[in-house]
């Protein structure tokens, strides 16, 4: 349950711009609980440390010198003999360093051993007579299976005569040494670190960052048999703090950051470097988290595109690049949290700008900017006016006359002409030359505003210094019963008509409706045609653009009729749907459609078929049943089949028919929404939907190799399309130029002319055992 008094804290706090209900305010809050949890899980720790290291490699620099190693390397075991050494050597190491001025001398070795007796009271008496000056090394050990710890100290007779400190590391999660402890407690007590104990650094801290810009290679080394023969360097050990340790390959090794696998000794030299140069400070990521979410905020608040991309950008780069300085403080930020919340604000803002885009460029004319007929579309229907269109007849003539950028020009003085005297200062325009807006009922009030835009358009259209004569009609449609695409369609109608009857506008004639004899007419020949075999199914080709072969096929109906010839499809096909007729038909298309995409499979080949769907069959209850059918008696797998369902009645699909389409999608029948970009569809919708795949309509693929703006689109829907886990499919190819496009954008399958028409069964078996053949 909601705390109202939180509520009113966030109200009070919160400013009205980026209240949770605004979009603006959706990002920033979202943006900021996605930063806070990424930053309190540690999430960034991994990059933060890459990020770290790609700095410390840039800022490379040589230690003080104060800190000489001698090192028991190879060529030490080479002269003196293979390791470990007898403790006498040790003694002489100690006594030659101790006569030679070493400010201190630190064995970085474990003496946890006794040895034989003589040469371990030797070394004892060396140890003593360094007094203060030696330091002697402990360690715990834990076993890897019972956890349980070791302890290692220098055997008795030593640990009495020098000081003690630790030479244990602690590990990041990759396995790097990265931190340095200040002290640990032993069961004996607590002891400093190797570091500590060379810097005189000591903290309650529990441990440091070692600062790997420090260079190894510049710290002062001495081969340990120089010192047993006395020609060690004197400036390299007088006033010096000596460190001994084992640099041969038979030492221990670990991990250092930019420096690869590395002697331990060594790095107890850069942790003391790290601490005599200043201890590190650690920033935590809630310090560069506060002006990153500053910079979010401004972003979002920012009326202004350029100024949002210009904090946001400035404050990435600056999260990269300010640490670099810092560092050279010895101050080490976090800052990958605060370049996460940075990201995460910059991708939703481009995302609610790119939905944004899409919304005014779906309801957009491209080229003049007026609402497009999807606007139109959307618009309540109103009892009380007219909805009136214009046609201008030569428009697709003139527009390509007009030259580069004329278009709009000449797109505005025909607007401004058509709102002359119009009550709604609305004007819709569609493409080839359509226009539409709503007036006031009344066909005489009507009749006489349309004589007088006529009379306007006797002038022709000046533009770019060169007159267009235009041929306009005008028709309008009163009766606002029906929805707004079919009043349009009146409309135009009628402005068709009075092209034809030689009249400037004409009112369109309702009678029309009443007389469908020819529809019935038409419908009873098509159940004819069904049953008597002269409906028929082509198949054209699909093209998968990856391997460049023909794997599926959308089933088309064709009707030949033995006195007219070819009936056009898009005749007999919305008769049927208008008048409830479509269910035979499309279960016509579909039994044909899968028993031979069965039979191809049945050669061996991996083809899929796709079948129209009506929107009216998919209220039909017993499609589910019919399909499942249909596929059972073939024989053909159900991700063989697609159904290809209008963008427009995919939107419109009320709840049961959109679980019809999942009940389909369950059986494994893929769906997809054709004559995708003609619609409404959001984001929302897309996820709603049970699609597969997307088809673009062709209008978008033919023009975008002339219109950025098609391209832009068909590219974009590309990209959304595969995000959300959908094939894309593009109709209407015609050229190879485009199917290079469609290519590279990385489109899945393509159809049109270019790949292949419209044929019957037999033509499409020969071209695909053609294909196999070629592939053999």
């Amino acid at each position: 349950m909601a705390n109202p008094e939180l509520n009113m804290i966030w109200s009070a706090l919160l400013p009205k711009a980026l209240k949770p209900r605004s979009n603006r305010g959706r990002i920033l809050l979202w943006s900021c609980l996605a930063g806070l949890i990424f930053g309190t899980i540690q999430a960034g720790v991994p990059l933060d440390e890459r990020l770290r290291d790609v700095r410390t490699e840039a800022r490379r620099h040589p230690v003080s010198g104060d800190i000489t190693l001698v090192a028991i390397d190879d060529r030490s075991l080479n002269e003196v003999g293979n390791y470990p050494w007898p403790r006498y050597r040790q003694a002489e190491i100690a006594d030659k360093l101790r006569s030679m001025g070493a400010k201190k001398v630190l064995f970085d070795l474990i003496f946890a051993a006794r040895t034989d007796p003589e040469n371990d009271k030797r070394f004892a008496h060396s140890v003593r007579r360094l007094g203060d000056r030696a330091v002697l090394a402990l360690k715990f050990d834990a076993d890897p299976v019972s956890n349980q710890l070791t302890e290692s100290y220098p055997i008795p007779g030593l640990a009495e005569r020098a000081r003690l400190a630790h030479i244990n590391f602690k590990y990041s999660s990759m396995g790097y040494v990265r931190r340095l402890p200040y002290a640990l407690q032993f069961a004996k007590g607590t002891y400093p670190s190797f570091a500590s104990e060379l810097s005189g650094v000591h903290s309650s801290a529990e441990d440091f960052l070692v600062d790997y810009a420090l260079d190894p290679a510049t710290i002062p080394t001495v081969s340990a048999a120089d010192v047993l023969k006395g020609t060690a360097p004197l400036n390299l050990i007088e006033g010096k703090d000596v460190v001994i340790g084992i640099t041969y390959g038979g030492g221990d090794r670990y991990v250092a950051p930019g420096h690869g696998v590395t002697p331990s000794v060594y790095l107890h030299i850069l942790g003391a470097e790290t601490l005599k140069a200043g201890p590190p400070v650690e920033w935590p990521w809630p310090i560069a988290f506060i002006p990153a979410l500053a910079i979010g905020a401004a972003c979002v608040l920012a009326r202004r595109k350029l100024f949002s991309i210009a904090m946001l950008g400035g404050g990435i780069v600056g999260a990269l690049v300010l640490p670099f300085f810092l560092e050279q403080q010895m101050i080490f930020p976090e800052v990958v949290p605060s370049l996460f919340l940075m990201s995460v604000v910059g991708v939703c803002l481009s995302w609610s700008a790119l939905r944004q885009m899409y919304r005014t460029r779906g309801t957009t004319n491209a080229v003049s900017g007026l609402p497009n007929l999807n606007a139109l579309h959307q618009q309540k229907v109103s009892h009380k006016r007219a909805l009136v269109a214009a046609r201008v007849h030569n428009y697709a003539a003139i527009a390509a006359a007009l030259p580069a950028g004329g278009e709009k020009a000449f797109i505005d003085q025909i607007a401004k002409r058509l709102m002359v005297g119009a009550s709604d200062p609305i004007l819709y325009q569609g493409d080839e030359g359509i226009f539409a807006w709503f007036a006031d009922a009344g066909p005489t009030p009507t009749g006489e505003h349309l004589d007088a835009l006529h009379t306007l358009f006797r002038s022709p259209v000046i533009v770019h210094d060169k007159q267009y004569d235009l041929t306009i009609t005008f028709g309008f449609e009163a009766e606002a019963t029906r929805s707004i695409p079919n009043r349009l369609a009146s409309a135009l109608l009628a402005a068709d008509q009075a092209l034809s009857e030689g009249l400037k506008w004409k009112e369109h004639d309702h009678s029309i409706h009443e007389d469908t004899a020819w529809k019935l007419s038409l419908l009873s020949q098509l159940d004819a045609a069904v049953d008597g075999g002269d409906l028929w199914v082509a198949y054209q080709p699909k093209l998968d653009l990856t391997t460049g072969k023909i794997v599926s096929a959308e089933a088309l109906a064709r009707w030949t009729h033995p006195e007219k010839g070819a009936i056009s499809p898009v005749e007999f096909i919305l008769a049927a749907e208008q008048n409830n007729r479509i269910e035979k038909l499309t279960y016509f298309v579909l039994e044909h459609a899968v028993r031979v995409a069965a039979a191809i499979n049945a050669q061996g080949m991996d083809f899929s078929v796709s079948v129209n769907l009506s929107a009216r069959l998919i209220e039909d209850q017993g499609l589910v049943p019919k399909v499942t059918e249909t596929l059972a008696k073939y024989g053909l797998k159900a991700e063989h089949l697609t159904l290809e369902v209008t963008e427009t009645a995919a939107l419109s699909s009320s709840l049961p028919n959109m679980q019809t389409l999942q009940q389909l999608r369950d059986l494994g029948v893929q769906i997809s929404v054709d004559d995708y970009g003609t619609g409404l569809s959001t984001l929302d919708y897309l996820q709603r939907i049970p699609a597969t795949e997307i088809k673009i309509d062709r209008s978008f693929v033919m023009a975008m190799r002339e219109n950025h703006g098609a391209r832009v689109m068909v590219n974009s829907t590309i990209q959304l399309a595969h995000s959300l886990g959908q094939k894309v499919v593009a109709e209407g190819v015609e050229d190879q130029e485009t199917l290079d496009d469609l290519t590279h954008m990385h489109c899945d399958l393509a159809q049109g002319y270019h790949i292949g028409r419209p044929v019957a069964f037999k033509a499409l078996s020969k071209q695909l055992l053609g294909q196999r053949s070629c592939a053999a």
